[in-house]
């Protein structure tokens, strides 16, 4: 197996900071690859908490949307990225926001087939692409019109949602695009679809819950003190709605079989990932998060949430500011548009309904190809992640 390059487009993103990790601490083997190259946006200025390894190598700034088209692109591949054409196994982890569905559609179809084809031109020797997507492809964004309410656990076998979500959905074109693309090729593809992930980013990042709840329960416990009550954020529905986290580390490690196991795990396979097979509710889980911080979790007052945890960090900013000073935290991860609660509001309010997945083809493909399946508790997966938050001294 020795000779494998991993090409990280997203690097610094929950799941993307967690592939190189593992990759690093060498998963599934220490030989497994022989170099990882981390392509980041941004500059990397943060405590990265990656392993130190000659195998390593981060090549910031490079724009897969560059006004130069897919030869100016490559060809700034070609000069910034050492060995680019021994890459061997990419993983894609690029995504950009936009509101307007068909414009989302539009970039981010643009994203992949710029990385796609810059990898495949440049690296001949090119085995696999992995393509995170989500439970979006099940339609949990439509909150009370969920389309598979009745069709628990969640199976990778069901159909696309219906209209008009459907065509709003861009996992849908970049897997239709993939699937073209890949026919006759050396290269062959999956999809991974974690539901809530729960992990550590070393920068701010909109949809990393993980950051907001450990900025928020840290702060919380400096200003009401230890052992006080925290009463969870969302509803009495929401406390006892029914999910699969999916831990950054359990989506690094079985992405990483996924992508060195093609015969079983290719051509266009979809597959669940998350922590457990049996599915828990925030009743179980609030209190081992609180738990980390010396707080008593405690359920929703009636008929309402307990405190914002985005409204009670802005009103309590300057509070949070002069932690920083006092712990010699990182700055900027508190009050600013990188750090909005509104993430936060729509996965532990809105979604107020069972979503449990089925993990079953998960686990057969990672018991085969001399893999073994994982599962991680609440507490491992959680706890883990605000250990690496206090690790890069974003949080006391």
């Amino acid at each position: 197996m020795g000779g494998n390059h991993a090409l990280v487009f997203g690097a610094t993103g929950i799941q993307g900071w967690a592939v190189v990790n593992q990759i690093l601490e060498g998963y599934p083997s220490a030989n497994a690859f022989d170099k990882v190259t981390a392509l980041t946006n941004r500059p990397i200025t943060e405590k990265m908490l990656w392993p130190e390894s000659k195998k390593l190598e981060v090549v910031s700034g490079i724009n897969l949307l560059t006004d130069k088209g897919q030869d100016g692109l490559e060809e700034e591949m070609k000069e910034r990225i050492p060995d680019v054409e021994s890459v061997t196994h990419m993983f894609f982890f690029a995504y950009i926001f936009n509101e307007d569905p068909p414009k989302e559609i539009t970039i981010n179809i643009q994203l992949l087939e710029r990385a796609v084809n810059a990898s495949q031109h440049l690296a001949k020797e090119l085995k696999f692409v992995l393509l995170p997507t989500g439970t979006k492809a099940y339609g949990v964004q439509c909150l009370d019109q969920f389309p598979f309410a009745d069709k628990l656990p969640l199976s990778e076998d069901l159909p696309r949602i219906p209209e008009p979500w459907q065509s709003q959905n861009f996992y849908y074109n970049m897997c239709d695009w993939l699937e073209t693309e890949s026919k006759g090729k050396s290269w062959t593809w999956c999809e991974i679809r974690p539901d809530m992930i729960v992990g550590f980013v070393p920068n701010n990042n909109v949809y990393c819950l993980a950051q907001v709840l450990a900025t928020y329960l840290a702060c919380y416990r400096e200003m009401e003190g230890e052992g006080a009550e925290c009463a969870f954020p969302g509803t009495e529905t929401s406390w006892k709605n029914l999910s699969n986290d999916s831990s950054q580390d359990i989506i690094a490690r079985f992405s990483i079989h996924c992508a060195l196991n093609p015969d079983t795990c290719g051509q266009g396979q979809a597959f669940n990932v998350a922590d457990h097979s049996t599915p828990t509710t925030w009743s179980q889980k609030w209190p081992v998060l609180c738990e980390f911080f010396g707080l008593k979790g405690t359920p929703p007052p009636s008929g309402g949430s307990g405190p914002a945890p985005g409204q009670y960090l802005s009103d309590h900013l300057q509070d949070w500011k002069k932690l920083e000073q006092q712990h010699g935290l990182a700055t900027g991860r508190v009050g600013n548009d990188r750090s909005l609660g509104i993430f936060q509001f729509f996965i532990m309010t809105l979604l107020s309904f069972d979503r449990q997945l089925d993990l079953s083809k998960m686990h057969k493909a990672w018991n085969s190809g001399g893999g073994k399946a994982e599962e991680i508790d609440i507490q491992g997966a959680w706890w883990t992640a605000f250990k690496r938050f206090r690790e890069a001294k974003i949080i006391p």
